[in-house]
């Protein structure tokens, strides 16, 4: 399956919206990222996509991103540098274990969306939305290939 066949166009719509509501309350920037295939480690492959959409240069460095391999049935979270050193010790694992128990049901939209309104009211309590907040990151899912 070609990346951007993972969702449709609706589905899109509600997972960017779920970023949009997400960003409201936080400073950070949340990011999905759709690939075909991972054929190595998905943390590894998040971490090569997140530096390509030069999530690394957020001014915070409190950017996240939600990377999923569809056909390989992978995902993993990453947040950058700043939400790393503020947060506890295995921050991500109940949005990992909820976006997890909804993919295996075969509902990804809502596996999606739910992780990233739990990521948003996350990094709420380290990355307040501030007043200046300028969204440096788009809300858009970006697509990816093989790797």
């Amino acid at each position: 399956m070609r990346p951007e066949d993972f969702l449709t166009a609706d589905q899109q719509n509600t997972v960017v919206d779920a970023v949009r509501i997400a960003e409201k309350g936080t400073s950070g920037e949340i990011r999905i990222h759709i690939d075909g295939d991972c054929t190595g480690d998905p943390m590894k492959r998040a971490e090569e996509v997140f530096r390509k959409l030069r999530m690394d240069e957020t001014k915070l460095r409190n950017g996240v991103l939600i990377y999923v391999a569809c056909n390989s049935k992978v995902f993993a979270i990453i947040g950058d540098k700043g939400i790393n050193e503020a947060v506890p010790a295995h921050f991500w694992e109940d949005v990992i274990g909820e976006m997890g128990t909804e993919f295996r049901k075969g509902r990804f939209t809502d596996g999606l969306s739910k992780a990233v309104l739990m990521a948003g009211e996350k990094l709420r309590l380290y990355f307040p939305y501030q007043t200046d907040d300028v969204n440096e990151q788009p809300d858009e899912i970006s697509f990816g290939g093989k790797n």
